[in-house]
């Protein structure tokens, strides 16, 4: 008896809350490469030319409502791409219009209460969240995960090192970005732009990486931030201490010609060492390195980056396949995160307070 092939299933269709310039520069060529498993549906925008420009790329529909976009039924999962603030009511209201996977930008929320909320309409409505940390879903991080052996348990010192021109730059050689609204100008420093500069480098920036940084020290809950230093125009050097492991967290973004953002994880008999493609670059995943004192193990690069396996894995568990990440492993991810923005944030404050009483 012949058994006749299954038909393939229908992509699902995406909503994307928020068209700026990640949604345009970032998620709109990721799922162009994947349209037998996505297709964009909907954009929304609080600016209708944006909304309309963004969603006229793609053939989709455009609104400036989020109850509309959540309200279409051919939209099976929502991206939320949205300024931070809304992050957490927009997850909840997703969940609750019946959509089947949410994949939100981070930090999914401002508070370890709205995260807490967000887990619980999570597991009230049986809707799967991801958050976009796309180095997590990076394949060559996935597959040092799963060779490393015993190696987290001796690691002593993490360091995260990201060099890099500004996000404008690369978003212009990736598309025609429209609505791009103008960064402010930084303040003099010894004043709070300081103090802002940590935790908005920490909370846009170092957030990628804390989560790797995250599963070498479990023992997160007594972080404290030995040194908290601002760079100009952007950038910040962090040193930290959680339990008995060191944690370095370096960031510069400049006029470099040449970027670089790596992520290591040292111990005594055994190293890992990841090199990732810069932000809003495409072209293939990081090449990660474990090093012993016989040998060197390298994984990738593979295809794809972080930011198509963010949508691979949200396709999957949308159709019910795969694992999503624990609401514990969210909750812990951001209150790891927060805590160290607001402990830079606070060390720089004192010395602000200081110059600025010397000033006067």
């Amino acid at each position: 008896m012949s058994s006749q092939p299954q038909a393939a299933a229908a992509p699902l269709g995406v909503g994307i809350l928020g068209g700026g310039p990640v949604t345009q520069a970032i998620h709109l060529p990721s799922l162009a490469r994947l349209g037998d498993l996505l297709r964009v549906r909907h954009i929304m925008d609080v600016d209708p030319a944006v909304a309309e420009s963004v969603a006229a790329r793609v053939g989709a529909r455009f609104s400036t409502s989020t109850v509309e976009l959540l309200a279409d039924p051919e939209v099976d999962v929502v991206a939320i791409c949205s300024p931070h603030q809304f992050h957490a009511e927009q997850v909840i209201a997703a969940c609750r219009a019946g959509k089947k996977a949410v994949l939100c930008e981070k930090p999914f929320a401002m508070s370890g209460q709205e995260a807490e909320a967000i887990a619980a309409v999570s597991a009230e409505t049986g809707v799967p969240i991801i958050v976009g940390a796309m180095h997590t879903f990076d394949p060559a991080w996935l597959a040092a995960e799963t060779a490393w052996g015993a190696v987290p348990g001796q690691v002593h010192t993490i360091r995260s090192s990201i060099v890099l021109p500004p996000n404008p730059r690369f978003e212009d050689f990736a598309t025609e970005v429209v609505g791009r609204t103008p960064p402010p100008g930084r303040p003099q420093a010894g004043t709070d732009a300081d103090a802002a500069m940590l935790s908005g480098g920490v909370m846009g920036l170092a957030i990628h990486d804390l989560p790797l940084v995250r599963r070498f020290c479990p023992d997160f809950a007594d972080v404290r931030v030995l040194h908290a230093e601002a760079l100009a125009p952007f950038g910040y050097v962090l040193s930290l201490q959680a339990g008995d492991t060191a944690i370095e967290l370096r960031a510069a973004m400049n006029d470099t010609w040449e970027p670089d953002w790596s992520f290591e994880a040292i111990g005594d008999d055994a190293a890992l060492r990841i090199d990732f493609t810069p932000s809003y670059v495409q072209a293939g995943s990081a090449t990660a390195r474990i090093s012993t004192r016989e040998e060197t193990t390298v994984f990738g690069p593979f295809g794809h980056n972080g930011y198509e396996g963010e949508w691979r894995r949200l396709a999957a568990l949308a159709r019910g396949t795969g694992t999503a990440p624990s609401a514990a492993t969210l909750i812990d991810d951001l209150e790891f995160a927060l805590a160290i923005a607001d402990s830079a944030a606070g060390r720089v404050r004192p010395a602000a307070a200081a110059a600025a009483e010397a000033r006067a």
